[in-house]
C-alpha cells in the first residue's frame, strides 16, 4: 500500500519510532521528525541509515529541532508553519519511560508534553489521523480483565510512569470529540520476533539475563508462577499494527490494546526461556510469595539483575482484552505471534550482544 502522507512524529530516534519511520518509508510517506537538540546527530545518522536501507531519498525526512515540553513544541516559526500546513498524520510516541522517575519530571514530559502535542494537533490544517501511543499499564493497580473501552479508575498506580501515562491518555481520550484519534496501548514490548533486535534489556530480558548467568543450574528451579501472566509483544508486531491502521477509517476513535491475546504465565515464560538457553524446562518451583519477598531485597538486584522497581510487573494479576484490536487488524492479516515462536530469536540476540 502506498501512503502519500506527510507524517509528523515525536520520539525519534527512539527504537519504536525509528522502526515505524523505516516501515512507513517503504510505503512512500514523507516525514517531519521532531528531535530534541541532544539527539540531533544520532537522528541524522538514523535518517541516513533508513533512507539507504529503504532506498529512498533523504529529502523525504526533515528533522525539526524541538521539544514536546515547550510551547509550540519548541519549533521555530518557520518549522511550525510548515508542520501545521504539511502534516496529514500525527504520531506521538515521545515519553519518559522510567519506572523510577520522579513525579515532577514525569508530569512535565508525559503529561505536559502530551498537552502540547494535543494543542499542536488542533492547529494542523489537513489532519487525517492523530495516533497516540499509550500503554496497557494505564490500568495501574487494577486486577482482572482490562478492556479496551475502559480507562478511568481509582485503583492507584505502582509508579509515576503509570500515573502520568494514565493522565495523558485521559487528555487524548477527550480529544476524540474534536479530532480523528487512534490510541494504541502496547503491553511489554520486546525485540523483533524474527531477528531479536532490541534497544534495551528490560521487561522479559530480566528473566533472560538471569537465566543466562548459569543456564544449567538456574533453569532447574522455576521462579515464575501459574497465577500471573506477563503480556509480551514483539516490536515488529506493534509497528506493523500501527502502520496497517495508519489511515484505516475503522480505527478512527478507537483505543486498541496491542497485546498478546493468549499470554503465557510467568511459569511458562520461564520454561520457554530455560528450554531455549539450557535445552530443558525446569524441574522444581519456588513458592511465589518467597520469590517476591526475595526479589524485593536490596541484595537481590546484584544477584538477579532485576531492579526492585520492575519486580511488581512479574506479579500483576491483569489480563488485557484485545477484541477490538484483533477485529481491526484481522482484515490486514495481522496477529500477534506467540512467545514460543520467537523466544530463540530473543535469547540469541542477547548472546550476540551481551551489552547494548
Amino acid at each position: 500500500m502506498s501512503h502519500a502522507e506527510t507524517i509528523f512524529l515525536t520520539g525519534f530516534p527512539g527504537f519504536i519510532a525509528g522502526r515505524l519511520v523505516e516501515r512507513l518509508a517503504e510505503d512512500g510517506a514523507s516525514f517531519l521528525l521532531l528531535v530534541q537538540p541532544a539527539f540531533l546527530q544520532r537522528a541524522r545518522a538514523e535518517v541516513r541509515r533508513i533512507a539507504g536501507e529503504a532506498q529512498v531519498k533523504e529529502d523525504r525526512f526533515r528533522i525539526l529541532e524541538g521539544d514536546i515540553t515547550r510551547v509550540n513544541l519548541g519549533l521555530s516559526d518557520e518549522d511550525l508553519t510548515t508542520a501545521r500546513s504539511e502534516t496529514t498524520i500525527l504520531f506521538h510516541l515521545a515519553a519518559l519511560y522510567d519506572l523510577a522517575v520522579e513525579r515532577e519530571l514525569a508530569m512535565l514530559v508525559n503529561l505536559e508534553g502530551t498537552r502540547n502535542v494535543n494543542e499542536f494537533a488542533r492547529t494542523i490544517k489537513n489532519l487525517r489521523r492523530y495516533h497516540y501511543v499509550s500503554t496497557c499499564y494505564v490500568a495501574g493497580k487494577r486486577t482482572g480483565v482490562i478492556y479496551e473501552n475502559e480507562l478511568r479508575h481509582e485503583a492507584g498506580f505502582r509508579n509515576r510512569y503509570e500515573e502520568t501515562k494514565y493522565l495523558a491518555e485521559l487528555e487524548v481520550e477527550d480529544l476524540k470529540r474534536e479530532l480523528p484519534v487512534t490510541i494504541h496501548r502496547p503491553s511489554v514490548v520486546c525485540g523483533d520476533s524474527r531477528t531479536g533486535e532490541t534497544a534495551k534489556y528490560d521487561g522479559i530480558y530480566y528473566l533472560i539475563r538471569y537465566l543466562r548467568m548459569q543456564p544449567d543450574l538456574l533453569s532447574l528451579v522455576n521462579i515464575g508462577n501459574h497465577a500471573v501472566r506477563l503480556n509480551i509483544v514483539p516490536v515488529d508486531f506493534v509497528v506493523e499494527a500501527m502502520a496497517a491502521l495508519l489511515t484505516d477509517e475503522s480505527a478512527a476513535g478507537a483505543t486498541m490494546q496491542l497485546a498478546d491475546p493468549k499470554p503465557l504465565t510467568t511459569y511458562q515464560l520461564f520454561d520457554e526461556i530455560a528450554r531455549s538457553l539450557a535445552g530443558r524446562r525446569s524441574r522444581l518451583s519456588m513458592p511465589p510469595k518467597l520469590v517476591r519477598s526475595t526479589l524485593g531485597l536490596p541484595m537481590s538486584e546484584a544477584f538477579t539483575g532485576m531492579p526492585r522497581v520492575a519486580v511488581p510487573y512479574f506479579f500483576i494479576e491483569q489480563t488485557y482484552d484485545t477484541t477490538h484490536a484483533q477485529k481491526l487488524l484481522e482484515p490486514h492479516r495481522l496477529r500477534c505471534p506467540v512467545f514460543p515462536s520467537y523466544v530463540d530469536a530473543l535469547t540469541k540476540y542477547v548472546e550476540r550482544h551481551p551489552k547494548l
